[in-house]
Parts: C-alpha cells; sequence; structure tokens
C-alpha cells in the first residue's frame, strides 16, 4: 500500500470554497504539485492573497513537466482531473491518502473527479488524518507540525506542497513513536 500525503488551499472555509492549489507527496518521495486557474477570486480576502496566493510555485499559465517522477501543473480543475489521474493510476499499487485536519481536503480532492465514486480506483475511499494519529499517539493534536517533524520552520507556510511534506514528515516520526 502507497501512502500519499497532501494538501490543499482553497477560498475559505465554507462550503462553496474552490480549489487553489494542492500538492501531494507519496511516501517514497514522488511529489505532484497543481495550480488551479480558475478558483474563484471574489472569495479571496487580503489574507489569502498574501499568505497562499503570494507563496504559489508557479509562476507560468499552463507550464507542465514530468522530470524524475515529479509533477508541476498550473491548470483548470477539468484539466487537473487528468493530469491527477494519469499519475495516481502509475502507482500499480493501492494508495491511501493522509492529510492533516482533512474535513476541506478531502471533499476537494473528491470534487476534482466530480464525484467520490469517480476517484482513481486504486485510491482507498477511506482518507486518513494525521490528527486522529497525533491524539492515538498521546501527542496534541495542537502542535506545531513543522517543528515536530523537524523541518524548516522559516519554509513557505500555506503551499500546499510543503504542507503535504510537513504532513508525510509528521506520519514518519508518529509511526516510529512507541
Amino acid at each position: 500500500m502507497i501512502k500519499l500525503f497532501f494538501d490543499t488551499e482553497f477560498t475559505g472555509l465554507h462550503k462553496n470554497t474552490t480549489l487553489i492549489s494542492i500538492g501531494i507527496i507519496a511516501d517514497n518521495g514522488e511529489e505532484f504539485y497543481a495550480e488551479l486557474t480558475d478558483y474563484d477570486e471574489s472569495q479571496t480576502d487580503e489574507w489569502l492573497k498574501k499568505n497562499v496566493i503570494d507563496n504559489l510555485l508557479l509562476s507560468e499559465p499552463y507550464h507542465y513537466s514530468h522530470i524524475l517522477g515529479e509533477t508541476y501543473v498550473k491548470c483548470t480543475m477539468k484539466e487537473l482531473k487528468s493530469y491527477l489521474i494519469k499519475w495516481i493510476q502509475a502507482f500499480d499499487d493501492e494508495v491511501e491518502m493522509w492529510s492533516d485536519c482533512l474535513a476541506y481536503d478531502w471533499v476537494l480532492f473528491n470534487d476534482i473527479f466530480g464525484h467520490a465514486f469517480n476517484i482513481p480506483k486504486n485510491v482507498y475511499y477511506i482518507p486518513f488524518d494525521i490528527c486522529t494519529l497525533f491524539k492515538i499517539k498521546g501527542i496534541d493534536p495542537d502542535t506545531d507540525r513543522e517543528k515536530f517533524a523537524g523541518l524548516d520552520e522559516d519554509a513557505i507556510k500555506h503551499n500546499a506542497l510543503w504542507d503535504a511534506m510537513v504532513i508525510r514528515g509528521c506520519y514518519k516520526k508518529l509511526m516510529e513513536e512507541k
């Protein structure tokens, strides 16, 4: 079973939010990162512009490269679906999805495919939450993730790919805990 650690950035904590970016890193280190060109800009505020939009990684529209298993794409939501399906289906094994406070992340992930029943067949339908794993291991789920994972606390915050790396780091450390 392959574990995919993912995070999303979106236009707000409300039911009509739209996806801005998604970052995924596999337990084997392969990465997928996408920025959406068709998110609802009218839903963004100054905080989102300063802390999320300004931290996006891709600068040219519709840039796509697949180099050494690392995939980065800037696209529409419709285009994202085909890129993501291709990337996920490249894993021969079933994949588990792990996120952090995953309520919005999982809904937005399913929305990429139009419906939960349309997610790639090799994606296990039950997502897992790093917050719950913290709690089970007896660690405060509100702990500083970067510090816990031993990662650079000065890195770009609110970037979906960085956040996915942090989730992966926390998972690895939590699984070492007795």
